[in-house]
């Protein structure tokens, strides 16, 4: 069984919008060229989503290693155009994946946020 405690529902007409760990998911499929990605589905609201939803991941041509390594150089320091030569991507690519990579972190940022003491 797949621990799936650090999901919440990703529609916002459910009941269970953005509360974790309240067991109203399932894996009800697995996508991907090699079927790794699960697709959660809603017990509440019966609506589906990809686990990547919200994150850098989401609808990615990459590979999620090469996604990684992308945000491992620029995590280090490293600017866009040295990460891009670095990883063998273009720039444009780089750049794309840090600014989807910055929404996530606002986005989580303001969810750790509205639940602190």
């Amino acid at each position: 069984m797949s621990d799936l405690s650090s999901f919440c529902c990703q529609n916002s007409e459910c009941t269970h919008y953005g509360k974790r760990n309240s067991n109203n998911l399932t894996v009800c499929n697995r996508y991907g060229k090699t079927k790794e990605i699960r697709l959660l589905r809603c017990g509440i609201y019966k609506s589906r989503f990809s686990e990547y939803k919200g994150t850098p991941y989401f609808n990615s041509k990459l590979p999620k290693s090469e996604v990684t390594n992308i945000l491992d150089h620029l995590r280090e320091g490293n600017g866009i155009r040295r990460t891009g030569r670095l990883v063998k991507h273009d720039k444009d690519t780089v750049m794309r994946y840090n600014r989807l990579a910055g929404q996530h972190a606002v986005n989580l940022h303001d969810e750790l946020v509205a639940i602190s003491p």
